[in-house]
């Protein structure tokens, strides 16, 4: 099996590619659009902020090649928010692929969240063997609403998205990498869609 994370310039990829290799697979990091385009399963990782990490996607061509990728594709925290359709942070126009828009948490919480938050409300294979309320780890100011995509929520002041799907696209708000066995059983689902 072929896994490619994108690497634009944005990211936890070591901690990523790390927990694949604790998996038993081999991950390429890469920006080749015939790599990630020819790989069985990518992963769309991001750490920062989001209108650079956009500006460094349409600079790469990235941004035209992803939302048309056909296999399993994951995004990770920074990465599933450029995957809405736009961000209050910078201001950002999105990938489009969820139909929702990222917006910062309000000044009742303390932001960014960091830490050890409970998923709960579990809908998808992604999930599969993840027991409610299991602990996964966040760092963000940032989140998608709930919308007709989520498949999993998280609840800081108000309930949202911890997870969203849309055909072969998911993405994690949290990082599963960092997020124990409960992050790795979720990465496991991820490759054996």
């Amino acid at each position: 099996m072929k896994i490619v994370i994108i690497n634009y310039g944005a990211g936890n990829i070591q901690s990523i590619k790390f927990a694949i290799k604790r998996l038993g697979y081999n991950a390429v990091l890469s920006n080749d659009v015939e790599e990630i385009k020819n790989a069985d399963k990518v992963i769309f990782p991001g750490v920062g902020e989001a209108s650079s990490a956009m500006h460094k996607l349409r600079f790469s061509g990235l941004d035209k090649l992803i939302p048309t990728l056909k296999q399993p594709v994951l995004g990770i925290c920074l990465g599933m928010q450029l995957m809405c359709h736009s961000s209050e942070e910078g201001n950002t126009k999105g990938l489009s692929i969820f139909d929702v828009a990222v917006v910062k948490f309000s000044s009742s919480v303390k932001v960014p969240q960091i830490g050890w938050n409970q998923i709960t409300n579990l809908k998808s294979k992604l999930f599969e063997g993840v027991t409610e309320k299991e602990h996964i780890y966040l760092v963000h100011s940032f989140y998608a609403p709930l919308c007709n995509e989520t498949i999993a929520e998280c609840s800081y002041g108000i309930n949202y998205s911890a997870a969203l799907q849309k055909d072969n696209f998911y993405g994690t708000q949290f990082h599963p990498e960092k997020s124990s066995n409960v992050g790795e059983k979720i990465l496991e689902n991820f490759l054996s869609l």
